[in-house]
């Protein structure tokens, strides 16, 4: 009996040919493709990965999933990479991991097999994914062992094996796109001197060629949830993202340029693009802010998002401390409903206002009109009590020659 193997498939020339060369090592291959809203074409799929010698190709639509059990967590913990990054290749791998198990099982197959390179974290996090809900389970990586050693040698194999691969003129770039956003990687971008060329980009214009307006949305939670937007209520989460895309990306939003550091050790100049979710990230920070008190929201701030961001780079999904952090962060998710007013104008994103029946804010304290209800007595005591360390090292520096 042959070997089988679940194969996360793209349709690109790696994957394609990957089918092929594991099955002349002996093994039945079967397919998998996940749309995760990479805005390919993916009926053909199917025929592709059979001609080029699958037994089976499984194509699953699992956006909503997408969004809502890996997006909407990493932004109620406002987790950024570095920073800067949100995540958008790094959250579909634990998914497409969980899908080659679950259909492993379905098909009793020993392995599962991915087309990440030896230098790069996808093989990182696809593989402690897959051992994280089944330890059993061999996982294999060809292109870190097979012969080929350029393109060029890929695209003479699918000749040869009349495996159906378009043979254009190559892109320099690589690209992995999903609803979350887009990375961009390769080709020019390998020198962190040179600046982005405009065709690198896929879903957002030029800041410089927005539109001279700048343009308003309002963005509805509910508990932590995004609901609407623009007044406009949506039952599937990804089609808000998807919406929200296309709003923020005429608008040049969202676009992202740095040298990050990846998990082998290298220093990598990666640009992303991730509109829809620099809106939301920037919404939900806002409401987050006006629902929770100072020593909840400071305490937010100084552990979570970094420390989630890297979970979530690092392969660590499958994890309790991702499930504990969930936890705490749906907490304090559940207060986050509310409206959030911003303005979108040529690559920027600017809260202009935001209301919430959570709010901690009040008018009557804030203010400083005849309204105002604050004992203003009381800053003299609270000053002095605040202060007394201070007072007390001044003392001593004054003691001191």
């Amino acid at each position: 009996m042959p070997k089988r193997v679940i194969l996360a498939y793209s349709g690109g020339l790696d994957t394609s040919v990957m089918v092929r060369w594991l099955t002349e090592k002996g093994f039945e291959v079967i397919t998998y493709t996940a749309n995760v809203g990479q805005g390919d074409e993916l009926s053909e799929i199917p025929e592709k990965a059979k001609a080029s010698g699958a037994v089976e190709a499984i194509v699953e639509d699992v956006r909503e999933e997408f969004v809502r059990e890996y997006c909407l967590p990493t932004l109620r913990a406002l987790a950024l990479y570095e920073g800067r990054y949100p995540l958008t290749a790094s959250l579909s791998r634990p998914l497409i991991s969980k899908k080659l198990v679950e259909y492993a099982r379905k098909f009793r197959a020993d392995y599962v097999a991915h087309g990440s390179t030896g230098k790069g974290n996808d093989q990182v996090r696809f593989e402690l994914s897959v051992w994280a809900l089944d330890p059993d389970i061999e996982v294999l990586a060809p292109v870190r062992e097979w012969e080929f050693r350029a393109r060029e040698e890929q695209i003479e194999y699918a000749k040869k094996h009349s495996i159906p691969v378009k043979v254009t003129k190559e892109k320099p770039y690589s690209i992995d796109r999903n609803l979350w956003g887009v990375s961009i990687e390769c080709g020019p971008l390998e020198d962190p001197w040179e600046e982005p060329p405009e065709d690198a980009f896929q879903i957002t214009v030029s800041p410089e060629k927005a539109p001279d307006d700048p343009e308003s949305v309002t963005l509805g939670f509910e508990r932590g949830v995004p609901v609407s937007l623009n007044g406009k209520k949506y039952d599937r989460i990804h089609k808000l993202v998807e919406d929200l895309n296309s709003i923020a990306g005429r608008h040049g939003v969202g676009r992202i340029d740095m040298v990050e550091n990846r998990l082998v050790g290298i220093k990598s100049r990666e640009v992303y693009e991730a509109p829809g979710a620099t809106v939301l990230y920037t919404a939900y920070r806002e409401l987050l802010s006006l629902v929770t008190d100072r020593f909840t929201f400071h305490y937010f701030l100084s552990h979570i998002p970094h420390e989630y961001a890297k979970l979530v780079y690092e392969g660590l999904w499958f994890t309790p401390l991702r499930e504990a952090m969930d936890a705490f962060t749906s907490r304090l998710g559940d207060l986050v409903t509310g409206e959030v007013k911003l303005k979108l104008y040529r690559g920027s994103v600017t809260v202009v206002g935001r209301r919430s029946p959570n709010s901690l804010y009040e008018e009557e304290l804030a203010t400083y009109s005849e309204k105002d209800a604050f004992d203003h007595t009381a800053g003299k005591l609270f000053t002095k009590v605040w202060g007394l360390p201070l007072k007390v090292l001044g003392r001593r520096s004054k003691r001191t020659p």
